[in-house]
């Protein structure tokens, strides 16, 4: 946290939502000079009412909180950057038979990438955001991201692909709240959004199912190809890799005498690898395009690692193959590892950073008593 708020001015993203409106309300009441800053994202045409992020009624609560809170507010145009670089990931990664997630790429190179340049241009210090993560700022300049004291809403896996020169920019007053206290906060600064429900949807999805989105703007990613089993014998043919997610039962479409699942996407053959459901785990990831926001404390170590926005981290060990990449081995083997999602590696509450799942496989797991215990 700076030590002269009176002197230090923060940009605070607001989204015309409960926890945007109560981190800016409480950076206002610590001192901080701050402006509210807000981005137009793109949406479908004709859907642009039921964008989760930046509706007309949004940008208006916004707008409305920023005037009651007396700080100035700026709506930024990033539609076509949002729709260049986040919807066009969507698109690829599917059609490339990946799960992408691209909140994790709006973050790194929209909100942390465009907003922080605008915010920056304006004459911002720091930028600040409504996340339920904790930053601590070390006098030399490094910074640690921590998890947020809600164990419920805690979102560092969100912001794990951010760079630590983005993080030392950042502050995030909400991670020593609960959701709880937070309502609690926007009734007490009379904020008109302490009920306000909160968004959980891909915002440019305005609420619909992702496959009819692939079919509109991505139809080539309808592709079928055969339904194999694990000895490579066709059981059915798919529509396409796009439409099914690991992990995934209903909608394959064959008969078998017990339920099948989605165990793999073969890209290379465009086949659909299914199997019963003990097939479903595996101990062993692979993950490339490594982001440390700490260094890891040695090439094999012990950790947590989480390998989805709603996932439990489990304990692992670590070993880190090159600057970009690294494995993690598992203790007990995880049924939802898929490819495209973020891996985050925890030592306790502190999240080192993340890398992108690229494969899941079996390997011997490794004996904790032969690596360094972090956990």
């Amino acid at each position: 946290m700076p030590e002269n708020p009176s002197q230090t001015t923060v940009a605070i993203a607001m989204s015309g939502g409960v926890d945007s409106s109560v981190a800016a309300a409480l950076l206002r009441a610590q001192g901080f000079r701050v402006f509210g800053v807000m981005l137009r994202l793109w949406t479908e045409p004709g859907k642009e009412a039921e964008n989760r992020c930046c509706t007309i009624e949004a940008v208006d609560l916004a707008r409305h909180i920023a005037r009651q809170l007396d700080i100035p507010f700026h709506l930024i145009d990033a539609r076509d950057a949002f729709r260049d670089t986040v919807v066009q990931y969507f698109l690829d990664g599917y059609t490339a038979g990946i799960t992408p997630n691209p909140c994790l790429v709006c973050n790194r190179h929209i909100r942390w990438g465009l907003m922080w340049e605008h915010a920056r241009a304006l004459g911002a210090d720091f930028l600040a955001t409504g996340h339920y993560a904790r930053l601590h700022h070390c006098p030399d300049g490094r910074v640690r991201l921590l998890r947020g004291v809600d164990d419920h809403k805690d979102q560092s896996y969100v912001l794990s692909r951010l760079t630590r020169q983005q993080l030392q920019h950042t502050l995030l007053p909400m991670g020593d709240y609960t959701k709880t206290e937070v309502r609690l906060l926007a009734r007490e600064f009379g904020l008109p959004v302490a009920n306000r429900p909160d968004s959980q949807d891909l915002c440019f999805l305005a609420g619909g199912d992702y496959r009819d989105f692939l079919r509109r703007h991505a139809p080539h990613s309808e592709r079928p190809g055969p339904i194999l089993d694990r000895e490579g014998k066709q059981l059915g043919t798919h529509r396409g890799l796009a439409f099914y997610t690991i992990g995934q039962r209903k909608g394959l479409g064959i008969a078998s005498d017990r339920p099948l699942y989605v165990l793999a996407k073969d890209a290379a053959r465009n086949a659909l690898i299914v199997g019963p459901r003990e097939a479903l785990g595996h101990n062993t990831l692979q993950a490339a395009q490594a982001n440390w926001i700490t260094p890891p404390p040695a090439d094999v170590f012990r950790a947590a690692v989480q390998i989805r926005a709603t996932a439990t981290p489990q304990p692992a060990t670590i070993t880190v193959t090159s600057d970009a990449r690294f494995q993690a081995v598992f203790d007990a083997p995880q049924r939802d590892i898929t490819p495209g999602q973020a891996a985050a590696v925890y030592l306790d509450e502190q999240c080192l950073g993340s890398g992108i799942i690229v494969a899941a496989a079996d390997t011997p797991s490794a004996s904790p008593t032969n690596s360094r215990s972090m956990l």
